[in-house]
């Protein structure tokens, strides 16, 4: 399986939290893990988010930041391109996404394109998911 993976899904990761069990077990069969390079400073806000919300201690701060950012460069990162970033412009007009959900979506989109094979996108975010889904991509959770 080819997996993309937003910043929802990413996170759960290194924040365990609902639906960390299945992203790991997504990752472990995935053959190759893609996404876009904002997903860096995603994941890493969303980290500091927890920690604001007393959701992790100080101490799995760090550690959720140091494997991420040791993990990171294993990971396929897909460039933010103009052509990526006007596509995305279209994609957020025609499903009514947010800025990076819509950057998520034409970087998968893009990213099967180019692979001439199947993606998988894994988000927890509905609207994502829902036009992921229109989109013609798998999407995960189910």
């Amino acid at each position: 399986m080819n997996l993309y993976l937003d910043a929802s899904a990413l996170v759960k990761r290194y924040v365990e939290e609902a639906g960390s069990n299945d992203v790991l077990d997504w990752m472990d069969a995935a053959e190759i893990i893609g996404m876009t390079l904002v997903t860096r400073a995603e994941v890493a806000a969303a980290i500091m988010r927890a920690s604001r919300l007393r959701a992790i201690s100080p101490q799995e701060i760090h550690q959720s930041l140091v494997e991420f950012r040791g993990e990171w460069f294993s990971f396929q990162r897909l460039p933010v391109t103009e052509d990526l970033v006007a596509r995305a412009d279209r994609l957020a007009c025609e499903f009514g996404l947010r800025g990076y959900d819509a950057v998520h979506l034409a970087a998968a989109l893009t990213w099967k394109e180019n692979l001439n094979f199947p993606v998988t996108l894994a988000t927890f975010d509905k609207e994502l998911a829902d036009a992921a889904r229109q989109s013609g991509l798998v999407v995960l959770p189910d």
